[in-house]
C-alpha cells in the first residue's frame, strides 16, 4: 500500500509495522488511515483509542538500518524506544489532512485533552514529525508542566522538537524540571547547544537553595553551567573539585574544560588526572550519569 500522504515519513512507519505485525492488522490499520486521509475525524479519534488492541503494544527493536532510515529523513528522530502502538498512532495522526494549521491543531485537541498516560506518551513523541511545529510550542509548554513522568519524558527525552522550536524561558524550565524529578539530561537532544547565560543563574541558584535545604545537588546539572559560568559558578566548581564527591568532583572537572573563564583551566589544572581524563574523551557526562 503506497501510504497516503506521500510523506517518506509515513512510508516509514507503515513498513516498520507491516514487517511487525499480522496481516490482519495491518488491513484494519489501512482501513483506518484511509477513512482518515479523507478527514474523518471520527475514524481518527476511534482508530488511536484502538491501536493496542489491534496491532500490539510490542517492542518494535528497529534495527541500525532502519534507526539511520528516521534520522535521514527527520534529523533528530530516533524511534528506537517506540512500541508498535506508538508508530500506529504517529500513523494515523499523521495521516490526517494537515493543509490548514489551525484546523489542524484543532483536530489534535482533543485528543491531547482527553488522552490516557499512553496516549499522550504517543503524541508528545510524535511532536517532531507533526506539520506546522510552531503551531505545537504552546502544547509543548503544557506537556512540559505535566506530573506524570512518562509524559514528560515524550517530550524531554530523544525527542528533537523543544531544542529546535522552544524558546530560552521554556527551555530553561524544561532543564530545571529535568533536574528537579531526577530525570537525566544527557538524552536531552540539544542540551549543550541550548545552553544560555539565565540558565546558569538558575541552575547555580536551584544549586545553592538545594544545599541550604541539605539536599544533594545532581552532578549533571553542572552540564548547562560550564559554558556561562561567572565568578560565583567557577567558585562552586572550584570547591566541588576540591571538596565533592567523586561523582561532583568528575561534573566540576567536565563543567570547568566547557567554562569560558581564563581562571577555570588553572582550576582544573589542580587535578591533572582528571584533566587528562576529559581532555581524551575517557570521561564524558554520558558516562558520569548513568541514564535514568
Amino acid at each position: 500500500m503506497a501510504t497516503l500522504t506521500g510523506s517518506r515519513i509515513t512510508d516509514l512507519l507503515h513498513a516498520w509495522i507491516a514487517s511487525r505485525v499480522e496481516p490482519s492488522a495491518m488491513t484494519w490499520l489501512n482501513e483506518r488511515a484511509e477513512a482518515i486521509a479523507t478527514g474523518d475525524k471520527k475514524h481518527l479519534f476511534f482508530g488511536f483509542g484502538m491501536v493496542p488492541r489491534r496491532v500490539g503494544k510490542s517492542e518494535t527493536l528497529l534495527t541500525d538500518l532502519e534507526a539511520a532510515e528516521a534520522a535521514a529523513v527527520r534529523p533528530g528522530w530516533n524511534p528506537r524506544t517506540w512500541s508498535l502502538d506508538q508508530l500506529a498512532r504517529a500513523f494515523l495522526v499523521l495521516n490526517f489532512p494537515a493543509a490548514d494549521a489551525a484546523a489542524y491543531v484543532q483536530i489534535l485537541d482533543p485528543l491531547f485533552q482527553m488522552g490516557e498516560v499512553g496516549e499522550l506518551v504517543s503524541l508528545y513523541q510524535t511532536l517532531p514529525l507533526l506539520p506546522h511545529p510552531r503551531s505545537h510550542v504552546l502544547r509543548t509548554a503544557e506537556g512540559i508542566r505535566s506530573n506524570i513522568k512518562s509524559v514528560f519524558c515524550a517530550i524531554a527525552h530523544q525527542n528533537p522538537f523543544p531544542a529546535e522550536q522552544l524558546n530560552d524561558e521554556q527551555w530553561n524550565q524544561l532543564v530545571l524540571k529535568c533536574l528537579f524529578i531526577d530525570v537525566s539530561l544527557d538524552p536531552v537532544v540539544g542540551i549543550d547547544r541550548r545552553a544560555n547565560a539565565a540558565l546558569m543563574t538558575m541552575l547555580v541558584d536551584f544549586a545553592h537553595e538545594r544545599r541550604a535545604a541539605h539536599r544533594s545537588v545532581p552532578p549533571e546539572l553542572w552540564r548547562c553551567v560550564g559554558p556561562y559560568a561567572d565568578e560565583r559558578g567557577v567558585n562552586d566548581l572550584r570547591q566541588m573539585l576540591t571538596t565533592g564527591a567523586p561523582a561532583e568532583q568528575q561534573a566540576a572537572a567536565l563543567a570547568l574544560h566547557q567554562c569560558r573563564s581564563p581562571l577555570a583551566s588553572t582550576i582544573l589544572g589542580q587535578r591533572p588526572d582528571l584533566a587528562r581524563s576529559v581532555t581524551s574523551g575517557e570521561l564524558t557526562w554520558k558516562n558520569l550519569i548513568p541514564p535514568s
